[in-house]
């Protein structure tokens, strides 16, 4: 909802150069708070990590109407990233713990449609309210909603069999919690096709307001719906034929995707590119997720899943950061900024391809 308006709220505020570091700083304390949140899903039950990530959303958004520095700002934002750093972390593992094996793709699908459908009227809803009501009214709809999840979570079975009393010593986070080491290839391949995901939740609000788009969360729209057509049928692929062929199929989407938005120079072609981005990114998210479930082992599945959700943040992180910093206000950069992306997610296919000659997966 909240992160098509940061953009021009934070030049409201006089911070327009630092516009990189609306995504960056976020998913900065999301991979920070991965390897805790792995732990403690993995001790203390997948549904407290939940509700902690849901009340983080809660009092953030209820907090951005009283921010008028770019200090309280940033630092808003980098607290912000617990949310995602936690809920997430415990949803994946909850739901790899409740399905079988031979249809975990095919419930990763699942469940990251019904994450696409929110992410679809999200931009949509929170544009709306921000040019009819103002942006206060965008912040307390999102509080709201982060209300709803928490009292949904509140009535969730737990499914750890030993599940452990919070304490102290489980914010101990040793070398071992730090990286679940059977989940590094696909922990590879999220950390380059996720740069083009910071580059384009950071740029695309400029680039759409550049080529007349008005409201900016139409394009997020676009993403998501594509997104949501594509997760579910992806993920039953990847169960039948395997990841990696998937994988490789949405990366070279994600390559295509980036040059054609690179080179829009109309509404309707960066319509266009980005849909296709949210058919790549929809098909690469789900099936990285079951992949690194595929490969963990059952006692450590938190952690291997903050393993790949660190690398998803970095991968954001570096792609929101470094597009920031390359684009710095100037149109005539856009393409520069997509064509990087493109190029490391060329990297992620060409790395699938030699493993798949080498050692079939």
């Amino acid at each position: 909802m909240i992160i098509p308006e940061l953009p021009e709220y934070l030049t409201q505020l006089g911070g327009a150069e630092y516009k990189g570091l609306i995504i960056s700083l976020f998913t900065i304390t999301a991979m920070i708070s991965r390897p805790f949140s792995g732990k403690l899903a993995d001790t203390i039950g997948r549904v407290p990590v939940m509700i902690f990530g849901a009340v983080v959303c809660l009092v953030c958004s209820l907090l951005y109407p009283v921010v008028s520095s770019l200090f309280a700002f940033f630092l808003l934002r980098f607290v912000h990233g617990f949310s995602t750093g936690f809920t997430p972390t415990g949803n994946t593992a909850y739901l790899s713990d409740i399905i079988p094996v031979e249809k975990r793709g095919e419930a990763m699908g699942l469940l990251g449609t019904a994450g696409a459908v929110g992410m679809a009227a999200g931009p949509a809803l929170g544009g709306t309210l921000a040019n009819q009501f103002g942006l206060n009214a965008m912040f307390y709809c999102s509080s709201f909603f982060a209300l709803v999840s928490i009292i949904i979570l509140l009535r969730t079975k737990e499914t750890i069999k030993e599940k452990q009393s919070f304490s102290l010593q489980h914010l101990k986070v040793t070398r071992q919690d730090l990286f679940e080491p059977r989940v590094l290839v696909p922990c590879l391949v999220m950390l380059l096709a996720a740069f083009a995901y910071g580059a384009v939740y950071t740029i695309i609000p400029d680039f759409g307001q550049f080529v007349g788009i008005k409201n900016k969360g139409l394009l997020f729209t676009f993403l998501t719906i594509a997104s949501l057509l594509i997760r579910l049928l992806a993920g039953k692929a990847s169960d039948r034929y395997g990841r990696a062929p998937v994988l490789m199929v949405s990366t070279i989407g994600i390559v295509v995707s980036m040059l054609v938005i690179g080179t829009a120079e109309s509404a309707l072609q960066l319509m266009i590119g980005v849909s296709i981005y949210g058919l790549a990114h929809g098909s690469t998210s789900p099936t990285l997720l079951a992949w690194a479930t595929d490969l963990s082992h059952d006692q450590f599945k938190g952690r291997a899943i903050a393993s790949l959700y660190i690398f998803m943040e970095l991968g954001i992180g570096l792609g929101s950061f470094i597009s920031g910093l390359v684009y710095a206000n100037d149109p005539s950069r856009f393409f520069l900024v997509f064509l990087m992306s493109g190029i490391l997610a060329m990297i992620a296919f060409l790395y699938l391809l030699l493993r798949r000659r080498l050692s079939p997966i």
